[in-house]
């Protein structure tokens, strides 16, 4: 009876929806909205931000998707840059569960025909647009880097082969669907002048399976992305013991330890720590590279952060053509000298 009810739920969910479209239908630039614990991730206000560009660029309409058991926030996307907010509130609006967002979202799609839909590259987000895709039968571009409306084309950006080339990705078939991730965009400017049409919807009736959370245990408490201050290790630590070092100088300067990708693969440090294409992407005030050469996949994780301080025995290292300031040594004798200037000046 399970597998009868599981293969039901599968067609009923996949195999109503033929559902693309040529561009020639497709009107409007859409958000999805999301919401972590209780509140609407920062993701949503830079891709508002975004999408507003690329609205004005097409002269269209911004429309966010506001799917939530708690719809009082919704005024804030208006002030945010949303002409119309979709506002769909229900208890099963939570946190796992993604099917009652995927359900939704493609019935919208469906009968509004959007151009563009764009949802943000979080944890969820990059579990939620894919099934989205799917379930529309269109392409979805992930981790974009930029986007860009041009000669009346939706264009997206987007690193391949670790960062060594940045691919333009163009396509005649609607929704056209990207991920974006957090921190590539600034968030848009709050404007309580703004006025925008707020339309509730009622959600679709979901009668799919039942997820809930029997636990929740915080096993790191880190934010990286948030981080004013990153101060990284790589390569040229000798062992795992000496991100002592790393931890020493992030405590004197109160900020964030982060990690190159081949320390974390080595078991070194958590991948919450990691930065780079295949990790976090940061954007600090202060970003200090300890022993990193500066490979492309780590640069893209952190070549925007404000003010890059570089720590490497290799003056041909490439980290050293990002920093703002390079210092050519030995990370176990420049560390500490910095440690005691700091706490002495």
């Amino acid at each position: 009876m399970q597998l009868k009810r599981w293969l039901n739920n599968y067609v009923r969910i996949w195999g109503v929806y033929d559902m693309a479209y040529d561009e020639s239908e497709g009107e409007g630039v859409w958000i999805y909205c999301e919401q972590e614990k209780g509140e609407i991730h920062p993701v949503s206000y830079e891709l508002l931000n975004k999408g507003r560009e690329l609205a004005d660029d097409l002269n269209t309409h911004l429309t966010a998707l506001f799917l939530t058991p708690d719809g009082s926030d919704a005024q804030e996307l208006v002030y945010r840059g949303a002409d119309r907010i979709y506002l769909l509130e229900h208890d099963n609006f939570n946190y796992p569960n993604e099917i009652p967002f995927r359900e939704n979202i493609v019935k919208l799609v469906e009968d509004n025909k959007p151009e563009i839909l764009l949802i943000g590259a979080t944890h969820f987000g990059r579990s939620l647009a894919p099934r989205v895709a799917g379930a529309l039968e269109t392409g979805l571009t992930a981790d974009c880097t930029g986007l860009k409306i041009e000669k009346g084309d939706f264009v997206q950006i987007r690193p391949a082969f670790t960062g060594n080339i940045l691919a333009h990705i163009s396509t005649d078939r609607c929704p056209k669907m990207s991920t974006v991730r957090y921190k590539e965009f600034d968030e848009s400017e709050r404007d309580t002048g703004r006025e925008g049409e707020i339309i509730d919807i009622e959600p679709l009736e979901y009668d799919g399976p039942d997820v809930k959370i029997l636990n929740e245990m915080i096993i790191e408490d880190i934010n990286i992305q948030e981080a004013e201050i990153v101060v990284s290790g790589g390569k040229g630590l000798k062992d795992s013991q000496d991100f002592e070092i790393i931890e020493e100088l992030c405590s004197t300067l109160g900020g964030t330890v982060g990690s190159s990708r081949p320390l974390v693969d080595e078991g070194w440090i958590s991948r919450n720590h990691q930065v780079g294409y295949s990790g976090n992407r940061v954007k600090p005030n202060l970003y200090i590279a300890c022993g990193i050469s500066g490979a492309p996949q780590h640069l893209a994780g952190m070549k925007e952060s404000k003010i890059i301080v570089a720590i490497n025995t290799d003056p041909s290292a490439p980290i050293f053509d990002y920093a703002d300031y390079g210092i050519i040594g030995d990370l176990y004798e420049v560390v500490p000298k910095l440690i005691k200037e700091l706490r002495e000046g």
